[in-house]
């Protein structure tokens, strides 16, 4: 039998099992202690020892003898019988085996025994021995252990390599990990090693110490300790060594705690963590769980191998769901060696199955008849929504104040509540002639129109002829708003036809500005995350050309982001970055240029430290947008990694205090602007004034953007914002509400809510306004009874203040965003993997609302159509091997951490069982409430294709 001793025992220097006698663990011996220790063990003071222990420990004194004695024919076995015993022998949790207490008092003596014998086998097993009694003086003599292991095995021949650290036992492992750990540490750190350490150090390499922790994280491996394997080979840095030592039985829980590990991990590590783990998921066909990472890594070569590994055509059919549901541009599938260029031809050649699931084809279809099985097809009024009969204010208290304002909120709110069913009765169903958009002035006719794209979202044939008969309209703004329908609508999916860059390319060159920027804005939607080279010669020329305004150049600039965002395009970020150079300080002055370094951040959306040789060149940059620039491209480059340090450098951001005596008087500028109707030459004076702290505002927001999909660090994140509250300028303050909807996209918790609620009081109507859209942000999509009721409630309070009653109905509207069913969170795959498109399409929508004064509640409220790019369907749809529809039962709770707990723990929390299709909120997770079914994916989400289980049947005739 192994010894079975815990760390705790070996940390305390412990004499007898007398509580009386047992060292403090915290207490510094001093050298007199440790020999008046040695004595009373030697001479057995104060011990009353049973006539077993007391044969033992004579025993053991005479094997010690012998090894003293010059007859060298002794030694062999006396070593062997020392081994057995210390082997063999067995202790409670809470003592130390008695052969190491005992032979404890003779450890010095056989120490200098040692150093005289030769070299020989013998002397190798001598060391081993020395190694497990090493342990009980580990406190006055470090990584004691480790040494006379090294140097066991430095002794051995190479035909007889030293025993198994595993054979003595799983405490001698784990403290051999232990100091594996310090003595590479040490190593590592060689000149700032004191003179006490450095002699330990001389023995063995670091090949010796690497592959001695290997045989430990195998022995770890095979005895429920996945964790502790991990973090040795990881401090080692031989982690990608993992891929080979795991088995059939282990891998799964290794990956699963190296994933989880990944955000609390520094640069390189936590890439070199997903890839060991994605080598791993590849050894044993693991396809989905493999191209999930392949995907979070952003690496088109693994994506390609993941996609054409599998032989199975329905496993490929679910890694297509997989990869559509992450808007992967299917250019990356294409074999290298073929023509970049011939990107739709190489679609024209996947098989017809393949290439309808990797465009999100029938998207439209399958959510239309998901919403027919939860009873929501109809289309729902503005009433409906708005429930004003239980508003305690005076009837048509809102009506007489703005109408024209208010059939704008309408027109949203109605497009996002019937978003993707295609039947609302406003503007799909309505009679011809149809007279809403004629309701609305001026731009509202262009959202009126736009609001098309959303209620028709992700139906490119019966979509486009209803937006057609619009293009065609004599009123320029609602042709431009078709235009942007046109747009809308093609988020996400791919058509063959091509038709979004068909019928928008030809208005990009257009002389007039509404329709020239909605055809720029229509194409960086539709073509979101595709990364097609073919947009390049219709986009950077606007970008390029200073003759174009800044208006025009930075929209493109965000288009192009859009569309390739996260690939670290050169030839666009070269050109935004020429651009923000040459132009004249006035244009980077105008609010315009916030949209063209917002462009220029998304391209590094992800890539970390790919983004230093960007934000080294924005520094040349003497304009203050230089600064907004370098936030802006860092948050988005460490996007979703809880990087501390960053997180760091940007609250510094956020300590600085400019202009605060103009920022004060800009304050009650704000709240006299409020009351009275808005002036233009006033406003343009404010926003020169606060041009300088703009970086400020993104500052928070990259806060916000760093820390989220990582629990521990959203939470943390949300103090941070409850301090900038508190003592932060203005424009801080504005941005808290925005940042705090970042974070919880699609999640309202009740605490945030709370939050969210108090600051919708807030005396800056600036603060209020982003609160309350923070708060359709936080329950975009999911009903919230609380927060439609907190709603109704800011619609009587602000029933006097136009603007912020219009945020009051948008806010309303999103939170019943496709009658509950459709979510904006950007994280998905049980929250593992992040959506770039959804990310660059909230990041554009907050960007709007940190001036939004001057987009959002001015002419731009179209703006708000950006946030389509994060819109998709939250259900769970199960099909069989023929795509179409197979209702089974399922488990539906709250998502569990399981990751490191010991047996087969349940994964999910409160469940309720339901038929598919069904609703999954963003921190819920569903699992198969039988073994009838197999199913190809890792993760119930989406998309899930389902084999009948061979063995279900036998069982079921068992029961029988």
């Amino acid at each position: 039998m192994s010894c079975a001793v815990s760390v705790r025992q070996f940390s305390i220097r412990v004499t007898s099992d007398d509580p009386k006698k047992k060292e403090d663990p915290q207490k510094d011996e001093s050298k007199v202690d440790e020999s008046k220790l040695q004595k009373d063990d030697a001479n057995g003071e104060g011990e009353e020892l049973s006539e077993e222990d007391l044969q033992l420990k004579t025993e053991l004194e005479m094997l010690v003898e012998r090894l003293k004695e010059p007859n060298t024919e002794l030694y062999k076995p006396a070593l062997e019988t020392l081994r057995t015993l210390i082997r063999t022998s067995t202790s409670s949790m809470t003592s130390v085996p008695k052969p190491l207490k005992f032979l404890r008092p003779h450890y010095p003596d056989l120490q200098v025994l040692y150093e005289t014998w030769p070299s020989s086998e013998e002397k190798s097993l001598f060391a081993d021995i020395l190694s497990v009694l090493a342990m009980t003086y580990s406190d006055t003599q470090p990584r004691g252990t480790l040494r006379y292991r090294l140097l066991a095995a430095s002794l051995r021949p190479a035909s007889t390599p030293l025993s198994d650290p595993g054979s003595w036992g799983h405490e001698y492992v784990r403290h051999l990990a232990a100091e594996l750990g310090e003595e590479f540490t040490l190593r590592e750190e060689e000149e700032d090693l004191s003179t006490e350490a450095k002699p330990v150090s001389t023995t063995g390499t670091i090949d010796d110490l690497r592959a001695l922790a290997k045989e430990c994280a195998t022995f770890l491996l095979t005895h429920n300790a996945e964790p502790d394997a991990v973090d040795l080979l990881q401090e080692m840095e031989i982690v990608e060594e993992l891929a080979n030592l795991v088995d059939e039985n282990t891998y799964g829980r290794v990956c699963q705690y190296m994933i989880r590990c990944v955000n609390l991990l520094p640069p390189p590590d936590d890439v070199s963590f997903l890839r060991t783990a994605h080598q791993i998921y590849v050894r044993f066909k693991k396809f989905p769980e493999a191209l999930s990472l392949s995907i979070r890594i952003g690496d088109k070569d693994l994506v390609r191998e993941d996609f054409n590994a599998p032989g199975n055509p329905l496993m490929k059919r679910q890694l297509a769901f997989l990869l559509a549901r992450a808007q992967v541009p299917i250019e990356w599938l294409k074999p290298p060696s073929e023509d970049e260029d011939a990107e739709s031809d190489f679609q024209d050649e996947l098989p017809e199955d393949l290439a309808e699931c990797l465009t999100n084809a029938k998207l439209s279809t399958h959510f239309r008849d998901f919403g027919k099985e939860l009873g929501v097809s109809d289309p729902k009024s503005l009433e409906d929504i708005y429930k004003s009969h239980l508003d305690n204010t005076r009837a048509g208290g809102t009506v007489h104040i703005d109408s024209a304002r208010g059939n704008l909120a309408g027109t949203f709110v109605n497009a996002f509540v019937n978003a993707g069913f295609g039947n609302d009765k406003l503007m799909v169903e309505a009679e011809e002639g149809n007279s809403w958009i004629y309701k609305n002035k001026d731009h509202g006719m262009m959202s009126a129109s736009a609001s098309l794209g959303l209620s028709l979202l992700w139906d490119t044939e019966i979509g486009l002829s209803h937006v057609d008969k619009y293009t065609y309209s004599a009123e320029e703004h609602i042709k431009a708003g078709a235009l942007l329908a046109t747009g809308i609508l093609h988020t996400g999916v791919r058509s063959e036809a091509d038709a979004a860059l068909a019928l928008l390319g030809d208005y990009v060159e257009n002389k007039a500005v509404s329709l020239k920027t909605s055809a720029i804005i229509g194409l960086g939607l539709a073509y979101v995350g595709s990364h097609r080279e073919e947009l390049l010669s219709l986009l950077l020329p606007q970008v390029a050309d200073d003759s174009v305004s800044m208006e025009i150049a930075s929209l493109a600039a965000l288009s192009l982001g859009f569309i390739f965002v996260g690939s670290e395009h050169g030839d666009v970020a070269s050109t935004i970055l020429q651009t923000l150079m040459e132009r004249d300080e006035k244009a980077l002055d105008e609010k315009w240029s916030r949209f063209m370094v917002l462009g220029l951040a998304l391209l590094y959306l992800g890539k970390q430290d790919a983004s230093d040789a960007t934000i080294e060149t924005l520094k040349a940059i003497e304009h203050p947008v230089s600064k907004t620039a370098q936030i802006l491209v860092e948050a988005c480059a460490f996007a979703a990694t809880g990087n501390v340090l960053k997180v760091q450098a940007m609250l510094h951001h956020c300590d600085e205090h400019l202009n605060t005596g103009k920022e004060k008087k800009d304050d009650k500028d704000d709240k006299e602007k409020a009351e009275e109707n808005k002036d233009a030459e006033k406003e343009e004076k404010e926003e020169d004034k606060k041009q300088d702290d703009t970086f400020q505002a993104f500052a928070v927001i990259a806060i916000a953007m760093i820390a989220m999909g990582e629990d521990i660090g959203a939470e943390m994140s949300l103090r941070q914002f409850n301090h900038l509250m508190h003592y932060g300028e203005p424009v801080i303050r504005k941005s808290v509400p925005l940042a705090i909807g970042l974070v919880s996209a699609s999640n309202p918790q009740l605490p945030i809510l709370d939050t969210l609620s108090k600051y919708s009081h807030d005396s800056d109507l600036q603060v209020a306004i982003n609160a309350v859209f923070a708060m359709g942000l936080v329950g975009a999509g999911t009903n919230n009874a609380r927060l439609a009721q907190m709603l109704r409630q800011l619609a009587g309070y602000y029933y006097k203040e136009p603007d912020c009653l219009f945020m009051v109905r948008i806010a309303q509207g999103l939170i019943h965003m496709g009658k509950g069913t459709i979510g904006v969170n950007p994280f998905f795959c049980d929250r593992n993997i992040m959506s770039p498109s959804a990310v660059a399409g909230l990041l554009a929508t907050l960007t709007a609302f940190t001036d939004s004064k001057a987009f959002v509640l001015d002419k731009y409220h179209w703006m708000l159509y950006f946030i389509s790019t994060a819109m998709y369907p939250r259900f769970l749809i199960t099909l069989d091997e023929e795509l179409n529809n197979l209702p089974v039962t399922v488990r539906v709770g709250q998502a569990l951490d399981v990751v490191g707990q010991a047996g087969k723990p349940r994964t999910i929390s409160g469940f309720q069982t339901h038929q598919t299709p069904v609703r999954l909120g963003t921190t819920e997770r569903a699992e198969l409430a039988t073994e009838e079914y197999i199913p190809f994916a890792h993760v119930l989400e989406g998309f899930v294709i389902l084999q009948k289980n061979p063995g279900w049947e036998k069982e079921d005739k068992m029961e029988l």
